[in-house]
């Protein structure tokens, strides 16, 4: 006999993990008025009611919704789950050294999503992204394209915002992404980036740079940084990652079919198989469409096949 299914609200949200990355999610998403309706869970239930009372005040001041505590029986019928929880990211300690304390708490947090017949999408936030994207699709249970990670879409707002403020353009005029690891090992995909269609070399040229490579090098070590330099003086990270949340619910709820870098499962592209981490996919409101062949000349498929690389060893150590 099949399990029953579960009419969705597409107008509902639950937010797992009410730290400053979920608390600060929540309150983007109320801001946007995307949902009808989101739920809170944290471990700390105490706490999960201090921040739907805290959001639940703006309410007044823009559109009408519930914000409320809840549990995972409140998830059955959600469109969306975002889970933030997760320990943070201390000074000096990478992304990847979340690993097993994560996993841990993942191994926790996905059974009781699958024990529920969830029948919507999950947005993995925690990190190491890539690496509980993985973890998540293989102990949900869900088809890959409902499992997303926000990989590397702070971290492409990141390259467009460092490139628009040195050229002294639109930030929306630059057409760039990062690619791999959300973490050290990621790529700027320079090869084929452009300010509205112009090849970003020949904008730099433009602009006066005579050294566009060292530019865009200094550039890329800009982006990658700036989690540490951001945690170094404020101890944490959350309205740049809250921002890419709410756009990923909003690509997904408005079946924008935009296309994100988000942590993936690849099979096969680039040779890289069984492993998930960023690339550019059409997204919409089945989740991930499909993957978009963007151009990358040969030194960018090494470092991608590298950052891959990295990642699978960390699988290796990992019991799922």
């Amino acid at each position: 006999m099949s399990p029953k299914t579960t009419n969705i609200n597409t107008r509902k949200a639950v937010m797992i993990g009410c730290g400053f990355v979920g608390s600060a999610s929540v309150f983007s998403l109320m801001e946007s008025g995307l949902f009808s309706e989101i739920v809170l869970i944290d471990a700390d239930q105490t706490k999960a009611e201090g921040e739907a009372m805290d959001i639940s005040h703006g309410i007044p001041l823009g559109k009408p919704m519930q914000i409320y505590a809840g549990t995972y029986d409140d998830i059955t019928d959600a469109e969306i789950i975002i889970i933030t929880a997760g320990a943070n990211q201390k000074p000096g300690e990478t992304r990847l050294d979340l690993v097993h304390k994560n996993v841990a708490i993942y191994k926790q947090i996905i059974p009781e999503i699958s024990k529920r017949n969830f029948n919507g999408i999950i947005i993995v936030v925690t990190n190491p992204v890539d690496i509980l994207t993985y973890v998540a699709v293989k102990l949900s249970g869900l088809p890959e394209n409902r499992v997303i990670g926000s990989g590397t879409v702070l971290d492409t707002a990141r390259l467009k915002y460092e490139i628009s403020k040195l050229l002294h353009v639109d930030s929306r005029s630059v057409h760039a992404f990062i690619i791999g690891e959300h973490g050290d090992s990621e790529i700027a995909v320079f090869s084929s980036a452009n300010i509205s269609g112009i090849p970003i070399s020949d904008f730099y040229e433009m602009r006066g740079h005579k050294d566009p490579d060292d530019n865009m090098d200094e550039t890329a070590e800009t982006v990658k940084n700036s989690a540490y330099e951001i945690i170094k003086r404020k101890h944490a990270t959350y309205y740049g990652i809250a921002a890419s949340v709410r756009r990923i619910c909003e690509v997904i709820l408005r079946d924008e079919k935009s296309i994100l870098p988000v942590s993936n499962v690849m099979h096969g592209e680039y040779g890289i198989d069984d492993v998930a981490l960023s690339f550019p996919a059409i997204v919409g409101k089945d989740g991930i469409e499909t993957k978009v062949p963007i151009s990358l000349d040969k030194e960018e498929i090494d470092e991608l096949i590298s950052s891959s690389n990295l990642l699978k060893d960390i699988l290796k150590d990992i019991d799922i």
